[in-house]
């Protein structure tokens, strides 16, 4: 399990760690990792033409240490530098063999290294031209411009192909813009985890997924597996229950009974599951899943309020996410837990955007309601208000019509067979990334390849074929 620190504790530790070792001990660890990783990028060092963008706090520094062990190596190294540059590292690299430059350097470099803003830095850069971007640009600890607590780029940004990050991961590096700037993350351990609290942010990897999916043993039957109730689906969104249903069935529930009025097109569909038309002729579940298709008119709504009555866990999904903004002490009443499952306009429903930071935005919401706010998006966040994780398997294939109905119930089966709605949340949005990507193989792909695709995410999973 990967875990991502803020910016306040990895400052923290970083003191506490520096009182243990002699004075620039710790700057070398960095700079030894990061030239390790810009030799692996760069596949030959001698005569490969590295340009360091410095800037002059510590990042800068250990751009200019690793520098010089790249010299020492052979590359033509040369530092440009975009404030003042902390003395013994540059001497360091003139030492070496390297040179001071101008930007106009890093145009036909075979690497260029982002050492100009480090994980304290606010705001976006203050030109474009120092905004390098591409598979050659190595980011130190952060790309320069992305906020490291958040992700948010309000300005310009360096984008790079790899970001090396030091002690712990950065929540920025994994969630909303900054995602995209920090292209694959890299961990370099300098000794920081012993002084590290718990984690702001989590990743799970398909190791962690497949020591948490439940696993029925030789006593199991069909109840003791976990009954999933899912009421969705109208006459114009039939669809949606169909999806929803079939993701229960294969995510794990040893049954799951339906109940609304698409009940027909289940029963074709899914004969394993046990249909009915109306919520009270449904019978006893472990967890429901709740709105995918159902609209949102006044029999809706008193089906929704019905269901968040009963006293297990819930996920609330699209049309009934609607009708919870407009009666949100529906949620704040229940003493069963409850996960919501809003994209960014669902979420807004709720009183306010998402913003720039996202984890805060929807630990915020998780804190108000006391509920789990599972918020989509390429990096899916997950949080009860204190723990948080963030998934990083999702990709714009997901981003099609029934992709969410097929998260929820595939979720759901999850909560009825046991997990928390925090956990549960995080391992049905990584098996629903996975099984988007498997769809696709590399093309375009739809809510029911993706369905379809669930088992094999989860046997991929279990496994050990995915990388993390």
């Amino acid at each position: 399990m990967r875990a991502a620190h803020t910016v306040a504790d990895i400052r923290a530790a970083e003191q506490a760690l520096m009182a243990t070792l002699p004075n620039g001990a710790l700057v070398q660890r960095a700079a030894s990792g990061l030239a390790v990783a810009c030799a692996r990028r760069l596949g030959r060092v001698y005569g490969a033409r590295v340009v360091l963008l410095v800037g002059s706090g510590n990042n800068g520094a250990d751009a200019l240490w690793a520098g010089a062990r790249l010299a020492r190596r052979g590359a033509a190294v040369t530092a440009v530098c975009v404030g003042e540059p902390v003395a013994d590292a540059l001497a360091a690299l003139l030492v070496a063999g390297g040179r001071v430059g101008a930007p106009a350097d890093s145009d036909d470099a075979d690497l260029v290294v982002d050492g100009i803003v480090g994980i304290g830095g606010r705001g976006g850069l203050r030109s474009a031209e120092l905004a390098v971007e591409g598979e050659h640009v190595v980011a130190v600890d952060v790309p320069s411009g992305v906020d490291a607590d958040t992700g948010a780029v309000t300005g310009f940004a360096v984008r790079a192909g790899l970001t090396v990050t030091f002690g712990t991961s950065k929540p920025g590096l994994h969630v909303g813009a900054g995602k995209g700037h920090a292209g694959r993350v890299e961990l370099v351990d300098i000794g920081l985890s012993a002084f590290l609290p718990e984690p702001a942010v989590r990743l799970l990897d398909a190791v962690d997924v497949a020591l948490l999916l439940p696993d029925p043993d030789l006593g199991s039957d069909k109840y003791s597996r976990g009954v999933l109730g899912v009421v969705a689906g109208s006459a114009q969104y039939g669809g949606a229950a169909v999806l929803a249903v079939g993701a229960g069935i294969r995510s794990g529930a040893g049954m799951v009974r339906y109940a609304g009025h698409a009940a027909d097109q289940v029963r074709a569909r899914w004969p394993e599951a046990v249909v009915s038309d109306s919520l009270g002729q449904a019978g006893r579940v472990q967890a429901w899943v709740v709105g995918p298709g159902l609209g949102t008119d006044d029999a809706a709504a008193a089906l929704v309020q019905e269901v968040l009555a009963q006293d297990v866990p819930v996920l609330v999904d699209a049309d009934a996410l609607t009708l919870c903004a407009e009666h949100q002490d529906w949620l704040r009443a229940r003493t069963a837990v409850t996960l919501l499952t809003p994209h960014d306009r669902e979420f807004a429903r709720f009183g306010t955007e998402v913003g720039n930071d996202r984890i805060g935005a929807a630990r915020r919401l998780a804190t108000d309601l006391g509920v789990t706010v599972l918020l989509k998006g390429d990096a899916t966040v997950i949080t009860d208000g204190r723990s948080a994780y963030v998934n990083d398997t999702g990709s714009a294939v997901l981003a099609s019509a029934g992709s969410g109905d097929v998260l929820a119930g595939g979720t759901g089966a999850l909560l009825a067979q046991g997990l928390d709605p925090l956990t549960a949340g995080a391992v049905g949005a990584h098996l629903h990334g996975r099984a988007g990507t498997l769809s696709a193989d590399g093309a375009a792909t739809s809510a029911n390849l993706v369905l379809q695709a669930w088992p094999e995410a989860v046997r991929a999973v279990r496994a050990g074929t995915l990388d993390a």
